[in-house]
């Protein structure tokens, strides 16, 4: 699953972000999502998340 639609993503799920950082070169960050941080049902980008970590960036994948 993509993360374009924030029904898709839950709190707790292991996903892959691309940090604000990260943009241009499209390195992955792994983590758990601790918030949502998008309010509209989808975002092209992907959706805006905060991670158990702290980071926050857009969801790229969700992993099972």
């Amino acid at each position: 699953m993509n993360g374009t639609e924030r029904s898709n993503i839950k709190i707790g799920q292991r996903v892959n972000i691309v940090l604000k950082k990260d943009q241009r070169n499209g390195v992955l960050t792994e983590g758990v999502v601790q918030n949502l941080l998008t309010k509209s049902p989808s975002h092209p980008h992907g959706i805006k998340v905060r991670l158990e970590d702290g980071q926050v960036g857009r969801v790229k994948e969700i992993l099972n």
